[in-house]
């Protein structure tokens, strides 16, 4: 019994021994593996840094992009607005187009009638110039018999 006894204390400081080298930890590092967590350090570090450049790039270019896109929208309602007016446009002239063809037609014989009367008023007028002037001629005579 009093090996068994030792024994359990043996086992027992044992276990208490590991128990409390592995709560304190081991301060002990070799060089290498020092050296190589250091490396891993730095790395983390630049990574962490290059990650926040490219989150500040990644939001001035999410800022850019949204205003192009305000830009573009603003672009194609104006292209709309434009196209709708040049669609009412090319509808009014093709509308006066028609009334000008049609007034054309209408106004073909108006501007062709008139112009023969034209012709034929100082046709009349030249003929009847001699005719009053005969008229008048005997009108005086007439005149001069009846005093």
């Amino acid at each position: 019994m009093i090996r068994t006894a030792m024994v359990r204390n043996l086992v027992a400081v044992a276990a208490i021994t590991l128990v409390s080298v592995s709560v304190s930890g081991c301060d002990y590092w070799p060089p290498a593996l020092q050296t190589q967590i250091e490396q891993l350090q730095s790395e983390m570090q630049r990574a962490t840094m290059e990650n926040a450049q490219l989150q500040s790039q990644l939001t001035s270019m999410a800022k850019v992009k949204d205003d192009l896109q305000t830009q573009v929208n603003d672009l194609s309602r104006a292209s709309q607005d434009k196209s709708t007016m040049i669609a009412s446009l090319q509808n009014g002239l093709a509308a006066a187009q028609e009334r000008l063809a049609k007034s054309a037609k209408v106004g073909a014989p108006k501007v062709g009638a008139v112009k023969p009367s034209i012709k034929v008023a100082p046709k009349k007028v030249t003929h009847k110039a001699p005719q009053k002037a005969p008229v008048k001629k005997k009108a005086p005579a007439k005149i001069t018999r009846k005093h």
